[in-house]
């Protein structure tokens, strides 16, 4: 076990770190490629590991369990550093999260999976988690630990595919991202969080270790009417809008949503307009686009601010009188390499085939909606964004592309169903069931189809 964890391709890292009972007594053992030695911290005064590997393994033995939750003395030379070790805590994701998961029921996967600040024992850190199947390793990497992957693997929660880890003591807005093993072909992706609700400036990729809502909304007047509203008859009038062009400053900077919530509210107001309309907000690439190439499914971009300041934006538009509509984008995801395309290593998220899998016109994958966990993942989303930041409805983008296998395809550039017709039936079901879900958990939140085709219904 020693020499897979020093080749980076320990699968049960926890089978080997940690606390551990060993016949009478009980042993500790850590990795840590840096350090010239350890102790452990105790109400005696500390007791030193024993170096049992030159790359930074140590090993501690005693007669008695140390005291939960224990400490540890980091030496780097002349430096200290104390520590709560990572692999003494137990796992906290559920059982019944993964089963949800694995069946494509999970409508709130944003509350496991990513990075989340919480506190286990007395100890506050964040726990990560992340879904990727087809490793043989996963790692946390990020500037706390020199992006080194050696250093924060990962437990396995077996055929679930997720991944899970608790670091004590991460800072908020720590960078991280995962370093991940293929079990097949030995490939190393480093890959940022796809549930991450926070990421670095631009052109920066790394996730956020974002911290919790801060915002106390003040729309519950809105909300509470918004779920007796008789929407099939009442009167819409949307103003859409792209939040990066409607307005600049001089020297071409962004508004920000607190400087937008001053000048954009009163000016839709009014013009009499009931609701605004947001282009897509969800964090992605360019500054050029206009958001329909996304890579952060539960994160607001960090071009016009803090997901609270975007908090503050919609809870202005609430009081006064105006509802807000998110563009999101379910229908197909940019290939960079850093995020979701092949994300394990395999076609995790969208098809292998690319008859099935990419958007020749777009240059873009295409989600594998037969897919429990892209299911899940989507699911997730939509609930996301409704529940944590109050939008009002979902506008869904490029339907017409989800409905149909031969979408911008020509005769052999696509496969049928099993029925042999040309349905994308199992983005027929995702969006029946995410219709059934906003209108379930949402009362008065609307959906809205860009669909350009004749579908029926």
């Amino acid at each position: 076990m020693i020499r897979s964890l020093l080749q980076a391709r320990l699968h049960d890292p926890f089978g080997l770190l940690g606390l551990h009972r060993e016949g009478t007594g009980w042993v500790i053992r850590v990795h840590e490629p840096y350090a010239t030695d350890v102790d452990l911290l105790d109400n005696t005064g500390g007791a030193a590991f024993k170096r049992i590997h030159p790359a930074g393994v140590f090993e501690w033995r005693g007669s008695s369990e140390p005291a939960l939750p224990y400490r540890l003395r980091m030496h780097y030379g002349s430096v200290t550093h104390d520590i709560f070790d990572p692999y003494q805590f137990p796992p906290q994701i559920s059982p019944q999260d993964l089963y949800l998961l694995s069946e494509g029921k999970l409508q709130q996967g944003y509350r496991m999976l990513g990075s989340h600040a919480i506190e286990i024992n007395g100890v506050q850190g964040a726990r990560f988690a992340v879904w990727a199947p087809n490793a043989e390793r996963v790692s946390v990497v990020g500037e706390f630990n020199n992006w080194d992957g050696r250093v924060h693997p990962m437990r396995s929660h077996g055929s679930s595919g997720v991944w899970e880890l608790f670091i004590p003591e991460i800072r908020q807005h720590a960078l991280y991202r995962y370093e991940i093993r293929n079990r097949d072909t030995g490939q190393i992706l480093t890959k940022t969080d796809p549930y991450a609700q926070g990421y670095e400036h631009r052109p920066g990729t790394a996730a956020l270790a974002a911290p919790p809502c801060q915002h106390h909304w003040q729309d519950g007047e809105w909300m509470a009417q918004r779920a007796q509203w008789d929407w099939l008859h009442g009167a819409i009038n949307i103003y859409e809008v792209h939040a990066g062009s409607w307005k600049r400053h001089p020297d071409g900077r962004f508004y920000t949503w607190r400087e937008l919530a001053v000048d954009l509210v009163p000016y839709v107001k009014g013009m009499g307009y009931t609701h605004i309309e947001l282009l897509p907000i969800s964090e992605h690439p360019l500054d050029e686009s206009w958001g329909y190439q996304a890579t952060g499914y539960f994160a607001p971009t960090s071009r016009f601010g803090s997901p609270d300041e975007l908090r503050h934006f919609v809870d202005c538009c609430h009081q006064a009188g105006i509802g807000v509509i998110l563009d999101w984008v379910p229908a197909h995801f940019p290939k960079d390499d850093w995020s979701l395309s092949r994300f394990d290593g395999t076609a995790l998220y969208e098809h292998e085939d690319p008859r099935l899998g990419f958007h020749q016109e777009w240059g873009t994958h295409v989600f594998n909606y037969g897919r429990n966990e892209v299911k899940s993942f989507l699911m997730s989303s939509a609930h996301f964004w409704l529940s944590e930041f109050h939008f009002d409805g979902l506008r869904v983008d490029a339907v017409a592309s989800m409905l149909y296998l031969d979408y911008s395809r020509k005769a052999g550039e696509w496969l049928p169903n099993k029925y042999g017709g040309r349905e994308n039936l199992e983005a027929v079901d995702f969006l029946r069931e995410m219709n059934i879900m906003v209108h379930e958990e949402f009362p008065g939140a609307l959906t809205f189809a860009e669909e350009s085709t004749a579908w029926p219904g």
